[in-house]
């Protein structure tokens, strides 16, 4: 149950639209907010809303989520290779 508090003015219009369309306020405004949540709500997961942005401003590199194992392995035996120079 929720209630809400809208101006006079707003008030008349949604009782005449209500009517208007023979339903009442409470359907007007249940689908009012039903229509604006499907509009302003996103089923995308925050990693893909984000996916062109993640691991690839760094190294350069767009395929590290893919390839972090590779490119792990890669800088160990890098890293080793140096111990080993030095």
């Amino acid at each position: 149950m929720i209630s809400l508090r809208i101006t006079p003015k707003l008030e008349n219009q949604l009782s005449f639209f209500a009517k208007s369309q023979d339903k009442t306020r409470s359907e007007v405004i249940i689908q009012s907010i039903s229509e604006y949540l499907q509009k302003h709500s996103t089923e995308n997961t925050a990693f893909e809303l984000g996916k062109d942005l993640f691991g690839k401003h760094s190294s350069k590199k767009t395929d590290i989520s893919k390839n972090r194992k590779k490119y792990l392995k890669e800088k160990i035996l890098n890293k080793h290779a140096k111990k080993r120079i030095n």
